[in-house]
C-alpha cells in the first residue's frame, strides 16, 4: 500500500506544492511570451503586406490619374504639357507631389509660377483627372471660375457638361458666363430687411 500523504500544512507538502506552482508558473509565462512574439511577428507581416498592397494600389492610381492630367490640361489649355511627379520617389506612401505645368508657349515650371487664371484650370485640370478615376456622386464648387476669362470659362462649361454624366456639380459663382449653362439657378435675395429667402429657377 502507499504511504499515507503528509498534511497539507506539513513543511513537506508546502515545499511540494511550491515546486509545482514554480514549475507551472514558469511554463505559462514561457508560453505566453512565445504567444505574444507570434502574435508581434503576424502583426508586422500584416502591415508589410498592406503597405505593399497600398502601395501597388496608389502607383496605379497615380499612374492613371498623370495620364488623364496630361489629356485634360492639353485639352482646356488648347495645347501646352503638364505632369505629376512624386518628391521622393523610394517612399510614394509619405511623398509629396509635385505639379509641373508648361502652358502652350511657356516653358515647364512649377506651379506656384503660373498666373492666377493658369493656377486655376491647373488646379480643375487636376479635379477632372481624379474624377475620371474615382468619380464622386457630387462635387461643392466655390468660385474656381473667378480668375477664368470668357475663352476659359467656355472650355471649364464644356468639361462640366462632360463629367456631370457621373458627378452632379454644385457651383457657388458671380459669374453670369458660368450661370448660363446651370440647369438650376438657386440665389439668394434681401426682399425684405434682415430676410433673407432662397430664388430657384429650373433652366431645363
Amino acid at each position: 500500500s502507499q504511504p499515507p500523504s503528509p498534511p497539507k500544512d506539513s513543511p513537506p507538502y508546502i515545499r511540494r506544492r511550491r515546486k509545482m506552482y514554480i514549475r507551472a508558473s514558469s511554463t505559462s509565462k514561457k508560453t505566453q511570451k512565445e504567444d505574444r512574439a507570434k502574435s508581434i511577428r503576424l502583426l508586422h507581416e500584416t502591415i508589410e503586406r498592406i503597405n505593399r498592397t497600398t502601395k501597388q494600389r496608389f502607383l496605379d492610381t497615380f499612374e492613371q490619374v498623370n495620364e488623364n492630367f496630361k489629356e485634360v490640361f492639353a485639352r482646356l489649355f488648347r495645347g501646352g504639357k503638364a505632369e505629376l511627379s512624386l518628391i521622393d520617389e523610394s517612399n510614394p506612401l509619405e511623398s509629396g507631389i509635385e505639379i509641373s505645368a508648361n502652358p502652350l508657349g511657356k516653358r515647364m515650371q512649377n506651379l506656384t509660377l503660373l498666373s492666377g487664371g493658369e493656377k486655376a484650370m491647373t488646379a480643375i485640370a487636376l479635379m477632372f483627372s481624379v474624377f475620371k478615376v474615382r468619380p464622386s456622386p457630387f462635387c461643392l464648387l466655390d468660385e474656381v471660375d473667378a480668375p477664368l476669362d470668357e475663352a476659359n470659362v467656355v472650355r471649364f462649361q464644356e468639361m462640366l457638361k462632360e463629367m456631370g454624366g457621373n458627378t452632379q456639380f454644385i457651383l457657388i459663382t458671380h459669374n453670369q458666363k458660368t450661370m448660363s449653362f446651370a440647369d438650376v439657378l438657386y440665389g439668394i435675395t434681401m426682399e425684405e430687411r434682415g430676410v433673407s429667402k432662397a430664388v430657384s429657377v429650373n433652366l431645363n
